[in-house]
């Protein structure tokens, strides 16, 4: 049977990208699917899409970086359709550069969105599916929440804190019938780059920088990443990683740690020559 049909599953940042991927393999497979985003004419855009297509779907604004618009959310979601059964945290922001150029505020902004929007989902998403018996949550983290990534250190804090989070409560809710996963993706060919903000950088430059040292790694589309995560969420897998490159970077990270130090330290001299011609 197929595990994702005539369930009803929330993605947060569901207008665009991965999230907007997820939506439609999910409603593909049979799922109610609620596209919640901060932008309402994306999340409206790809609700009718979806529709059109014989999906069933409705479009949310929500801004993850505020507890009661994800309060809310959950709330009239439960409420119209009576349970849960998935939540895909996947809602993110991109502020980087070098941490001497990044303000507080940019932090606040980054940590607000990416870290605690996830926490307010998880949370909130928890209560109710312990109370029904039943239910996953799937928060999307990164490669940078396993690996170092210099140059984005806000954005690697939030990663690295979801996967703490989503493995500490997959044993809490291992008895009270709530699975929970973290999706560990690489890169992937999506918005990420055009929507990037880099302090003190050109953002061109930082692009074709990235790209270039991430060379071993091949980019995937946002179609192949939703089918890879939904692969492994209908496996209960606590961590979902991919591609296979990045599953062996993070090995050779665990087993030769002073090997990606140096690699971590070359790459980001390459960003700060592009710094200091700035």
């Amino acid at each position: 049977m197929e595990p994702f049909e005539n369930k009803v599953a929330i993605v947060t940042g569901g207008g665009m990208g991965l999230g907007q991927a997820l939506c439609e393999a999910l409603a593909r497979r049979g799922s109610v699917v609620v596209v919640a985003d901060i932008d309402a004419n994306a999340a409206k855009q790809v609700t009718s899409r979806m529709v059109q297509s014989g999906g069933r779907a409705r479009a949310v604004e929500v801004d993850v970086s505020k507890k009661e618009d994800v309060a809310r959310l959950i709330e009239t979601t439960v409420s119209e359709f009576g349970h849960l059964d998935y939540i895909f945290n996947n809602a993110a922001i991109f502020i980087g550069g070098d941490a001497r150029d990044v303000s507080i505020e940019q932090w606040d902004r980054v940590l607000a969105v990416n870290l605690h929007g996830v926490i307010y989902g998880t949370i909130d998403a928890y209560r109710v599916m312990v109370k029904q018996g039943h239910g996953h949550i799937v928060n999307i983290s990164s490669a940078t929440g396993l690996l170092p990534q210099p140059g984005n250190a806000p954005y690697c804090t939030c990663k690295h804190g979801i996967v703490g989070l989503s493995l500490s409560l997959r044993f809490e809710g291992a008895d009270l019938g709530v699975k929970v996963s973290a999706v560990c993706p690489g890169d992937m060919k999506t918005s990420v780059y055009e929507n990037l903000v880099v302090m003190n950088m050109p953002h061109d430059e930082v692009v074709r920088v990235s790209r270039r040292s991430h060379f071993p790694i091949r980019q995937m589309s946002a179609d192949d990443a939703a089918r890879q995560i939904l692969r492994g969420v209908s496996r209960n897998q606590a961590l979902i990683v991919f591609p296979a490159e990045i599953r062996w970077i993070w090995r050779i990270h665990r087993a030769l740690p002073s090997l990606i130090y140096w690699i971590s330290v070359r790459r980001m001299r390459m960003f700060r020559k592009l710094r200091i011609a700035a």
